[in-house]
C-alpha cells in the first residue's frame, strides 16, 4: 500500500508471510516506519460527517498504526478523540474502522507501552523500541495502536484519554452533553406502575405521573398490595418508590422489617404467579451476626405471608426456598460483618439453599481472563499477528495435541462458562419450583443487587412468556435491574452523583501484554504495576454475564423469544458505552435527582428508532419466534444448560470470520426481505389491477350511458322525422306542395284541387324528390319549418282560403271561433291532424253558433 504523505510503500505481502519477512519481530519491522518524518496537524474538521450529535474532537494523532489487523486498507490511519468515543479514520478508505472504534466508557483501561524489538545482527543499532497505546475494552476487545517516534502524538492521546475518560462530574458525561434529542426518555416510574398493575391483574389500569404525584397508584388484589412506603425513598434509597408486599403486612410492619436486612432492602415481590398465587420474591442477606442469632419478628411474619397460602383445596401448605446465591463460606464469613444468611427453624415452611455463585471480583478476574484467551488464540490478536504464527506452525495450536489441549484448558481456566452455568442452573431451579411445585421462592446475596437480579430477572424470564418480547424485556430490565438498585455507575465505571468515580487502571511506563507468555517471541515486554486495587475497584461485568445468560436460553430455545442475538450485542454495547442516560447512577433515587430522565435520551427509544426504521425484518427480530410455541414457562433440564461462547459477542473483534454464527440467520432475514418485497410488489400489483378493474367499470358505465344518450337522440331523431313526413303529406294532402332545397329552404304552393292531390298521395307510390332524398322515407333527417301568418295579415294567403273552405268556424268577417285561433297562428295545425284536447275543454259553446243565418 502506499502510505498518505512522506511514508514508504510497503507490500501487503510482507505484513502477511510474516515468518519469512518479521524475523521473528512481529509485523513492525517490515513497516520500517522509524525512517518516518513527524507529522504535525492541527485538529482536522474535515471529518465532521462522522462525528454523532454534539460530539466534538478533542485531539487527533496522524499516521496511527492500527497494530491488530495487517490489512494494508486500514493499517494507517488517524485516531480521534472526541467528548465521546475513540475513533479510528482509514488513511485509506477514509472510512471508520470499527475494531479501532470504541466510545470512551467501554474502555476498561489504557497503557502507554515501550516494545523493544531486537534488529538484524549486521544492524548497528541491535535494538529499536516501538511506542504503543493498549486500549482494553469491556466488550472483549483489546486494541493497540502503534505512534511515530519524536512526534509526541502518543502523549497527547493519553492525556486526552486521561481527561475524558474519568470525568470528575457525572454531568459531564456524553449523554448529558448530547440531551434527549429525539430519543426523549418518558418517566420509568410510569412503565414500573404499569408492571405492577400487570402482576396484580389490574393491567386495564393505566398509570400517569399524576397518579404518582397523588399517591393514587397504591392498589391491590386479594393477596398483594403496592405500597407506597418508599415513595419518598426515606426506607431504602436503592428501592424503587413503589413496591409489592403482602395485602396483611402494614406499611409500620414493613419498615420495622427493613432494619432487619443489610441496607434495609426488605422481601418485597418482583413476580407472582397468576394461578397458583406463588411468588418470587427479593431482598439482601438478614443482619443474624456472627453467632446467627438475632431475629427479627416482623421480617419473619413478612417472609411468611409469602407463603401463608393454601396450594389446593386439601389445605396444602406452600413451601417457602429461601436461595441464597453465595456459597454457604461466604455466606458464614458475612456473618462476621453482621451478616449471614437465614435459620430454616425462624422462617415458616422454608428451607434454604445456597447456590455457590461467587463474587463480582471474581465476576471480573473471569472476565479479563476469557478475553486475554480470546485475544491469544484468535484468529488476529492485538499484537498483530496470526494465531498460527504466534504458535510458529500453519495448523491450529501448533500442530500437536498437548498445544491444543492446552488452550482448550485455557478457556476452561477462565472460569466464565463455569460462572454462567451456575447463573443457569440457578435460575432454572427458581422457576422450576415456583412452576411445578406452586412454591415460594425468595432470593438474596449479601447486598441483594448483583447475583439477586440476576437469578430473580433470568427465573422471570423462564417463567412469563411476556418478558420474552420486545416490551416485555424492557419492563424486566427496568424492574429488576433499575428500579431495584443494580449499581450500574460502579460496576460499568461511571462516576455517580456523589462524583466518586471508578479510576480507570493506567500505566505510563515501559509495559507489556499482560496475556500469554507465547507472545514473547514478538519482542520484550516488561510487565508494569497497577495504580488501583481490586479491592478499590467495583467495575465487574455482572449486567453482561446476566446478557451472556439470555443469549444461552435464545440458543436453547430459538423460538421462544421475539428479539434476536444482535439486538441482544447492540443493546449491551448502548449500556457500555453511556450513550443514553437510562443505565447512569446506581439507583433510582439518584437518577431522579440528576434529572437523568429530562436531560439524557432514552436507549429503548433508540432500539426502537432502529426496528422501525425497516420494520420486520430488522436484525432484531427473531425470524423464528412463534409465540404459540412456548407460551408456558421455559423449563430447561440441566443437561441443556451446557453453556458456550457467544459468538457475535464473544469472537467479533478476534475471531471475525467465526463470529458470524448468525449468518444463517442472516440469510434467512434476507429472504424474508426479498418475500416481503415480493409481497408488497404483489399488493402493488393488485392494487394496480384493482384500479383498473374500477376504472374499467366507470368505462363501461359511461359507455353505457352514452349508449342510452345515443339511442334516445336516434329514437327522437326517428320521431321527428316521421312528423316531418307527416306534416309534408297533410301539407300536400291540403293542396300544398312542398319543396325542398338541399339549402334547407322549404317553398310551400298550394294546389287548385286538394282532393286530387290527396288521392294522388295516396295512390301514388313514395318519390325521390329532386334533391335526392324520398318523400315519405322514415329515416329522413331533414326537418320542415312552416311559418303561417294570420288571414287579417295577408288576406291573400292560400292557406286563409283553405281554412275557409275547411274549418267551420272561420266567420265571415275572417274571425275566427276557436278560443286560442290555433289555426291562425300556426299554418301546420289543421282538421286531421293531432287533436288539442285541452283547447276542447277549455272550449265554450255559445248558442249564436247554432242560429240560422
Amino acid at each position: 500500500m502506499a502510505a498518505p504523505g512522506p511514508r514508504r510503500s510497503v507490500s501487503v505481502r510482507s505484513l502477511s508471510d510474516g515468518c519469512e519477512s518479521l524475523e521473528g519481530a512481529g509485523s513492525w519491522d517490515a513497516l520500517e516506519w522509524t525512517k518516518n518524518e513527524p507529522v504535525t496537524r492541527p485538529v482536522s474538521h474535515v471529518n465532521l460527517e462522522f462525528l454523532l450529535e454534539a460530539e466534538r474532537v478533542v485531539e487527533e494523532g496522524h499516521g496511527v498504526v492500527l497494530v491488530n489487523t495487517d490489512k494494508a486498507g486500514t493499517l494507517f490511519g488517524t485516531l480521534f478523540v472526541t467528548n465521546f468515543r475513540l475513533l479510528f479514520l482509514s488513511d485509506r478508505t477514509r472510512n471508520i474502522v470499527p475494531l479501532g472504534t470504541i466510545p470512551l466508557a467501554t474502555i476498561e483501561k489504557f497503557n502507554k507501552m515501550v516494545v523493544k524489538i531486537q534488529s538484524a545482527p549486521r544492524q548497528t543499532d541491535k535494538s529499536s523500541s516501538r511506542r504503543l497505546l493498549q486500549i482494553i475494552g469491556k466488550d472483549m476487545r483489546i486494541i493497540v495502536f502503534g505512534f511515530r517516534p519524536q512526534t509526541k502524538q502518543r502523549r497527547v492521546i493519553f492525556d486526552a484519554l486521561s481527561r475524558c475518560t474519568n470525568p470528575a462530574r457525572i454531568w459531564d458525561l456524553y449523554a448529558f452533553t448530547c440531551g434527549p434529542s429525539k430519543f426523549s426518555n418518558p418517566n420509568p416510574k410510569v412503565r414500573l406502575l404499569n408492571e405492577y398493575f400487570r402482576l396484580l391483574g389490574k393491567g386495564f389500569h393505566r398509570a400517569s405521573m399524576s397518579m404518582i404525584e397523588d399517591g393514587s397508584f397504591a392498589l391491590s388484589n386479594d393477596l398483594w398490595r403496592i405500597s407506597d412506603t418508599n415513595s419518598n425513598y426515606t426506607m431504602c434509597q436503592s428501592y424503587p418508590f413503589a413496591l409489592i408486599v403482602p395485602k396483611n403486612i402494614s406499611d409500620e410492619e414493613v419498615i420495622q422489617a427493613s432494619t432487619f436486612r443489610a441496607r434495609c432492602r426488605i422481601p418485597v415481590i418482583s413476580w407472582c404467579h397468576p394461578g397458583t398465587g406463588g411468588v418470587l420474591a427479593r431482598s439482601s442477606q438478614p443482619l443474624v451476626g456472627l453467632m446467627m442469632n438475632m431475629r427479627s419478628n416482623a421480617d419473619e411474619k413478612l417472609v411468611a405471608e409469602l407463603c401463608t397460602q393454601l396450594v389446593d383445596e386439601k389445605g396444602s401448605r406452600r413451601k417457602l426456598y429461601i436461595a441464597d446465591a453465595r456459597p454457604r463460606k461466604n455466606a458464614l464469613a458475612n456473618g462476621a460483618m453482621g451478616g449471614g444468611s437465614e435459620s430454616s427453624s425462624n422462617y415458616f415452611q422454608s428451607e434454604i439453599v445456597f447456590f455457590g455463585i461467587d463474587n463480582i471480583h471474581a465476576m471480573r478476574e473471569s472476565f479479563a481472563r476469557l478475553r486475554d484467551y480470546l485475544d491469544t488464540h484468535g484468529a488476529a490478536s492485538s499484537d498483530g499477528m496470526s494465531s498460527f504464527l504466534r504458535h510458529g506452525g500453519w495448523t491450529w495450536g501448533g500442530g500437536n495435541l498437548s498445544s491444543m489441549s492446552a488452550s482448550v484448558s485455557t478457556l476452561g481456566d477462565s472460569g466464565w462458562l463455569i460462572h454462567v452455568q451456575s447463573v443457569l442452573a440457578g435460575s432454572a431451579w427458581i422457576a422450576a419450583h415456583v412452576a411445578l411445585e406452586s412454591a415460594s421462592v425468595l432470593v438474596h446475596c449479601s447486598d441483594g443487587w448483583d447475583r439477586t437480579s440476576q437469578l430473580v430477572s433470568l427465573a422471570n424470564l423462564m417463567l412469563d412468556p411476556y418478558y420474552r418480547t420486545f416490551t416485555g424485556f424492557q419492563a424486566l430490565v427496568e424492574k429488576d435491574w433499575l428500579a431495584f438498585g443494580h449499581p450500574f455507575s460502579d460496576r460499568v465505571g461511571m462516576p455517580s452523583i456523589s462524583g466518586t468515580s471508578f479510576e480507570l487502571t493506567r500505566q505510563s511506563s515501559t509495559g507489556s501484554f499482560s496475556s500469554s507468555p507465547m507472545r514473547q517471541s514478538s519482542g520484550s515486554f516488561t510487565p508494569q504495576a497497577s495504580n488501583s486495587s481490586h479491592a478499590q475497584n467495583n467495575y465487574s461485568p455482572i449486567f453482561l454475564q446476566w446478557v451472556d445468560c439470555v443469549s444461552q436460553l435464545l440458543r436453547i430455545y430459538p423460538f421462544a423469544f421475539e428479539f434476536s442475538s444482535t439486538f441482544l450485542v447492540d443493546f449491551l454495547d448502548c449500556v457500555l458505552s453511556c450513550r443514553f442516560g437510562n443505565f447512569l447512577c446506581n439507583s433510582e433515587k439518584e437518577r431522579q435527582q440528576c434529572g437523568v430522565y429530562e436531560a439524557c435520551g432514552c436507549l429503548w427509544a433508540y432500539l426502537a428508532y432502529l426496528r422501525s426504521s425497516e420494520g420486520s425484518p430488522h436484525a432484531h427480530y427473531n425470524l423464528f419466534y412463534d409465540p404459540l410455541k412456548h407460551n408456558e414457562p421455559l423449563l430447561p433440564p440441566a443437561a441443556a444448560l451446557a453453556p458456550t461462547l457467544w459468538p457475535q459477542f464473544h469472537l467479533r473483534w478476534a475471531c471475525l470470520s467465526e463470529s458470524q454464527a448468525g449468518e444463517l440467520d442472516a440469510e434467512c432475514r434476507n429472504m424474508a426481505i426479498k418475500f416481503s418485497e415480493m409481497r408488497k410488489a404483489k399488493e402493488a400489483a393488485e392494487m394496480k389491477a384493482k384500479e383498473y378493474s374500477v376504472a374499467m367499470e366507470t368505462l363501461n358505465a359511461e359507455l353505457r350511458n352514452e349508449k342510452q344518450v345515443s339511442s334516445s337522440a336516434m329514437n327522437l331523431a326517428k320521431r321527428a322525422s316521421k312528423e316531418s313526413a307527416a306534416i309534408k303529406r297533410a301539407m300536400q294532402s291540403l293542396g300544398c306542395r312542398v319543396d325542398f332545397t338541399s339549402s334547407g329552404i322549404c317553398t310551400v304552393d298550394v294546389e287548385s284541387n286538394p282532393k286530387e292531390t290527396s288521392q294522388k298521395l295516396m295512390h301514388s307510390p313514395p318519390r325521390r324528390e329532386s334533391d335526392g332524398t324520398l318523400g315519405r322515407d322514415d329515416k329522413s333527417d331533414l326537418s320542415l319549418s312552416i311559418t303561417a301568418v294570420a288571414d287579417d295579415v295577408v288576406s291573400g294567403n292560400p292557406l286563409g282560403r283553405v281554412c275557409e273552405t275547411l274549418c267551420p268556424l272561420y266567420t265571415r268577417d275572417g274571425g275566427c271561433r276557436w278560443p286560442d285561433a290555433a289555426c291562425a297562428q300556426l299554418g301546420s295545425q289543421h282538421v286531421g291532424l293531432t287533436a288539442d284536447f285541452d283547447a276542447f275543454d277549455r272550449l265554450s259553446i255559445n248558442e249564436e253558433y247554432f242560429q240560422s243565418e
